[in-house]
This record gives C-alpha cells, sequence and structure tokens, in this order.
C-alpha cells in the first residue's frame, strides 16, 4: 500500500484527529478518519476539511490531491445524531451552507482531485466523490443518495450528482436511495475506474503521476476553464474558452512543450 494513503482498515482512537494529512512528491492526501462513524461530515469534519483545503489552494508545491478515508466507508453524509440535537431551521440552512461552500471549494481548486472510494459514500458522502475532479473506487464500493430513507431528499447531493451522470439515473438514485454497486458507477460515469481493493492505491498514483508530468500552470487554469464553461450556453462557452484558450497560449510552458515537441524531447516544465 502506499505510503500516501493510511491503511483504509486502521481503527482511530478516540483522541485521534479526524483528518489525516500526508504530503510527499506533490501529492497531498487527506483521510477521513472517524471509522467508527463511518466518516460522517459532523460540523467539526467539514471545518477540517476546509481549512485544509484553503491552506492547499495556497501551496503551490502541491499538485494533485487525493481524497481517501480510514474504515469500511467511505463516507455515510452528515451526522444525522448530531443533526437531530438541533432540530432548528437556522441551525441546517448554516449546516448545508458550510458543506456547499466545502464541495465548491473542491471544483474551485487549483489542482485536481481524485477520490479514493474504498468503501460505501452515500448521501452527502456521494456528493463528495460526484464533487471531485475524478474518482478510483474499489470494486467493494458503493454509492448511493439514500436520505430518501429517512423522508430527506438528497437535494444538495443532487446538485453535485446531476453534473457527473445523467438525469435519469441520477433521478433513479435520488428516488429510490438504493445503493449504485461500482461497476454501475463507472458506467454512470460517477466514477474514473474500478479495481481490485489490493490495486486501489497503485492505481490512484498513477493517475496522480500521470497529472503531475503535465504542466501545473496549465492544469489549474484548464480545471478552472472548464467547471465555468459549463455553466455557459454552448456559443457562449466556445466564445469564453477561445479567449481563454489564447490567454494559455502565452504562458511560458507552452512555448517550453512546443518547443519540445518539435525537439521530440521531454518538456522541463517552468511551473511546477
Amino acid at each position: 500500500m502506499s505510503s500516501r494513503t493510511q491503511t483504509a482498515g486502521a481503527a482511530a482512537l478516540a483522541n485521534d484527529p479526524i483528518l489525516l494529512r500526508q504530503q510527499a512528491d506533490g501529492i497531498c492526501t487527506l483521510t477521513l478518519n472517524r471509522p467508527a462513524q463511518y466518516n460522517a461530515l459532523s460540523e467539526a469534519m467539514l471545518a477540517e476539511l476546509q481549512q485544509a483545503l484553503d491552506d492547499i489552494a495556497a501551496d503551490t508545491s502541491i499538485g494533485v490531491v487525493v481524497l481517501a478515508a480510514n474504515g469500511k466507508a467511505f463516507c455515510a453524509g452528515h451526522d444525522l445524531k448530531e443533526m437531530r440535537r438541533r432540530p432548528e431551521k437556522a441551525y441546517y440552512e448554516g449546516l448545508f451552507e458550510s458543506c456547499s461552500r466545502m464541495m465548491l471549494s473542491l471544483t474551485r481548486l487549483p489542482q485536481p482531485v481524485i477520490a479514493r472510494v474504498q468503501g460505501v459514500a452515500t448521501a452527502a458522502g456521494c456528493q463528495l466523490v460526484a464533487s471531485c475532479d475524478m474518482a478510483v473506487a474499489s470494486q467493494e464500493a458503493g454509492f448511493g443518495t439514500s436520505g430518501i430513507n429517512t423522508g430527506l431528499f438528497c437535494m444538495t447531493p443532487g446538485v453535485a450528482l446531476s453534473r457527473k451522470v445523467g438525469r435519469k439515473d441520477a433521478l433513479e438514485m435520488l428516488f429510490t436511495g438504493d445503493i449504485v454497486p461500482a461497476d454501475r458507477a463507472l458506467t454512470m460515469g460517477l466514477v474514473n475506474r474500478v479495481v481490485p481493493a489490493e490495486r486501489l492505491d497503485d492505481t490512484v498514483d498513477e493517475l496522480a503521476q500521470a497529472i503531475l508530468g503535465k504542466s501545473r500552470a496549465a492544469i489549474a487554469a484548464g480545471k478552472r476553464v472548464f467547471y465555468r464553461q459549463m455553466e455557459l450556453g454552448l456559443s457562449e462557452a466556445y466564445d469564453f474558452a477561445a479567449q481563454e484558450m489564447a490567454c494559455n497560449m502565452m504562458f511560458e510552458d507552452v512555448g517550453e512543450g512546443i518547443d519540445a515537441f518539435i525537439a521530440k524531447r521531454k518538456p522541463v516544465w517552468r511551473h511546477r
């Protein structure tokens, strides 16, 4: 198993950090560490994730982020016990606002984010996977928007889900709350790859390394433009992308990349 990822089955002590952070060779791994609570997104977990993402956004030494989890589940969504202790609308509005901000931070992060999904991801946990740029899942993983089973429609998870899979697949998940196995999630486009559990870390690392070999300036600009153009109409999207691509052509790395291609050598990126 890669040294960048915590052992999935490791048990956390009560005083262990709820979010672990490891960084090596341009890859930062954030590991949800509440295995006994199925890595539910408590208020504290949301705050820890938000702070970590804010820090990573300003760290130019990081080229790829991996979001992982310890234990049997990847993430079971919001902490329902915590939520029931404060049955107040204002509290729920603040909680869902904090969660939405964190999910948006994943999309707005300059670095690509890969979800390493070793187990079940449900409700806001499924939203977490859908909010990442890419996802690699083990064959044991499963995905669901199970809020409907408790009378709560997964409305905010549906925002991320509907932008990663087709409408009919998304609505089936939202209406039924059924768990979708990893192989179907792959067909739907919710994950990029499905592999045996013993291959999960290696596959995540291979994908991360493929990204690290590219210009970080181009990756950051490309990620920003990709998500922005998706919000525009077709004509507006082309206009916006064309303008941004012209700006990209002026990057120092582009000159180096084209020169390297012509000379049949590896480029030496200026912006690492």
